[in-house]
């Protein structure tokens, strides 16, 4: 398929063959247990068949679908071993590629968007795309720079071209809809998921991705506030238009490879940068990076963390809020009632909710355990054991979980620091996590 299909019937029909092929699978696993096969070796075959399909036309679909699909693939650390193996792959197949749209219509793009006279601003352009996304795909070329000065030679430099796919907002708001008819499908592949939540999310972000201006004006900060940083590397906005893109090229190893077939020393580093664009972003530049699929990151001949695809951002102009650091530093001084304290006056505890104190601070200790000591390494036994102590039903943690409330304003940290958790367990990254977080969040380190 070489483009975001236009019709609203056609796109509907793949997704809603998902839960019927689904309910077939279930039909034949009923079948098969008839007739004596081990339940968990039907519930396997099942998850594993459903999971194919449901990448596969997620992969295909592009738009809001496989927009939807990169956001789940961060959790694939979170899956239990038996089921993550046989459809990793797809996984990571989706983070990285999707089908090309047509060469004509990536020129008209240009033409419509940069002017008629586009190649003139290029001394080369590749028409197969270097990478596909949701919304858009990537060409590499050359970009010519106005002149230092009269008479002086343009001088040209690589670049990265994003080209929005014609129909994305539609796709979107149409995949979308249909996605959020899907939660048994999610619920098969991870129990306890809700995907509901995370679709309202993805819906309110929409306008914004689909805002080239709006993601130049954010990449062009993040660029400032780390230039010549040691660790980050943003490449700088060269030109913007409505539906077109063009940013410095960066050259390097997909965070994908690092994690599938990097040492544990370059998964290691990899995690400390990670964390360290996480936690400094919102200090430096008022901005969180707000898309952390493993996609969007390479790492740079020169060890650096280099970082595209600014779409999708939280705007945190003063900083990280402070009473996160401040409630996980209370929480590793055990002080129950300050942490209960502060959490009903965020909003996380509603005030007539009486709610034990001691409780709260127990639920929560397992997650902040990647600061509680000098060095922590995040696996995907990690993740698994946290996910299934929040999802099962008969877990304290998970009785208490749903008394709690994330407040709106907290949404997007909050999923956005889950995804990243879910690319260090990928990794299995061990770094220095504390000190991270006392040199860049606020109220972490302790008051002198």
């Amino acid at each position: 398929m070489s483009d975001i299909p236009r019709r609203a019937a056609a796109r509907t029909a793949r997704l809603a063959a998902l839960p019927l092929g689904f309910a077939g699978r279930t039909a034949l696993g009923l079948g098969k247990r008839a007739v004596g096969a081990a339940a968990d070796v039907i519930s396997a075959d099942i998850q594993q068949r459903t999971a194919e399909q449901l990448f596969s036309v997620l992969g295909q679909l592009k738009g809001g679908a496989m927009k939807f699909g990169q956001a789940l693939s961060v959790l694939e650390a979170a899956m239990p071993d038996e089921m993550a193996g046989p459809y990793r792959q797809a996984l990571t197949k989706l983070q990285e590629a999707a089908p090309p749209m047509p060469v004509a219509n990536v020129h008209k793009a240009l033409a419509e968007q940069l002017g008629a006279d586009w190649r003139e601003r290029f001394t080369e352009f590749d028409d197969s795309p270097a990478a596909a996304a949701s919304i858009g795909q990537v060409h590499r070329a050359v970009w010519k720079l106005p002149p230092s000065r009269k008479g002086a030679k343009p001088k040209t430099v690589p670049v990265a071209v994003k080209i929005q796919y014609p129909g994305a907002a539609e796709a979107l708001v149409s995949d979308l809809k249909q996605l959020s008819r899907l939660a048994g499908m999610f619920k098969i592949i991870q129990p306890g998921m809700d995907i509901k939540p995370l679709v309202n999310e993805l819906r309110a972000r929409i306008v914004e991705e689909l805002d080239y201006a709006m993601e130049a004006e954010s990449q062009a900060t993040f660029a400032e506030a780390f230039a010549g940083d040691d660790d980050i590397y943003v490449p700088r906005v060269l030109a913007h238009a409505e539906r077109v893109l063009v940013t410095e090229w960066v050259d390097g190893t997909p965070l994908a490879k690092v994690i599938s077939d990097g040492t544990e020393e370059e998964r290691d580093e990899a995690g400390r940068l990670m964390a360290t664009l996480h936690f400094s972003a919102p200090g430096r530049c008022g901005l969180l990076h707000a898309d952390p699929h493993p996609g969007n990151f390479r790492i740079l001949p020169d060890g650096r963390l280099g970082v595209i695809d600014f779409g999708a951002v939280a705007r945190l102009p003063g900083g990280h809020p402070e009473p996160i650091g401040r409630l996980v530093r209370l929480a590793l001084a055990g002080d129950a009632q300050g942490v209960a304290d502060g959490l009903r006056d965020e909003g996380f505890i509603k005030p007539d909710d009486d709610i034990d104190a001691e409780a709260v601070l127990t639920f929560l200790r397992p997650m902040i355990e990647p600061v509680a000591v000098d060095e922590f390494r995040f696996t995907r036994a990690w993740m698994r054991g946290e996910a299934q102590r929040l999802s099962n039903p008969r877990s304290p943690a998970f009785q208490l979980s749903r008394k709690l409330n994330l407040p709106p304003s907290y949404l997007l940290i909050h999923r956005v620091t889950i995804g990243s958790i879910g690319v260090l367990s990928q990794l299995e990254a061990k770094a220095p996590y504390r000190a991270i977080l006392q040199k860049w969040l606020p109220g972490f380190a302790p008051v002198a």
